[in-house]
């Protein structure tokens, strides 16, 4: 073994001379990291969304019968929340790409269930009775909102997914 001179005080190879051989991270794996923090905040807005969209459900049933529809987004929608939750914290692409699939299932499902009733109509053809349809009208702007929220969550988490798979080599 060769002893190390120490006439500077500091071992040879450490005088900044060797930058260039050194490893540096990836730059995917900080997209990753920035990634998941997005998709985290986006999945709890879903969740926020969800909650609202489930007390809107359950005030508007305990009128009338249940609707069938919005039960199963209900369902879909929190399943589909615990799976992107899952995907996210333990990097596992297969759970990303089946939350993917649920939470635009789930909205779709709560866009079939505002669009089946007429309220809209009957609000836009009687404007003095919009009071009386208050809460179908917050159905509807959660609705919008989580459609929108639906767009970023599609982008940061095929982002995410294609971040986390190792780079294609070249042959």
């Amino acid at each position: 073994m060769q002893q190390r001179k120490s006439a500077s005080g500091r071992p040879s190879g450490t005088d900044g001379s060797d930058f260039s051989y050194r490893m540096v991270v990836d730059s995917r794996y900080q997209k990753v990291a920035s990634g998941k923090s997005r998709l985290s905040s986006l999945i709890f807005t879903q969740a926020v969304i969800q909650l609202i969209g489930t007390v809107c459900t359950v005030l508007s049933t305990s009128k009338e019968d249940p609707d069938r529809l919005a039960i199963l987004a209900i369902a879909v929608g929190f399943v589909s929340l615990i799976l992107g939750e899952l995907g996210r914290r333990r990097s596992r692409v297969g759970f990303l790409k089946v939350y993917m699939v649920a939470s635009s299932t789930t909205i779709l499902l709560w866009i079939a269930c505002v669009s089946k009733s007429n309220f809209m109509l009957e609000v836009i053809q009687d404007p003095s009775n919009w009071e009386t349809k208050k809460l179908e009208l917050l159905e509807t702007a959660l609705v919008l909102f989580g459609l929108l929220i639906q767009v970023f969550t599609i982008g940061t988490t095929t982002s995410l997914i294609s971040n986390m798979s190792p780079p294609k080599r070249a042959s």
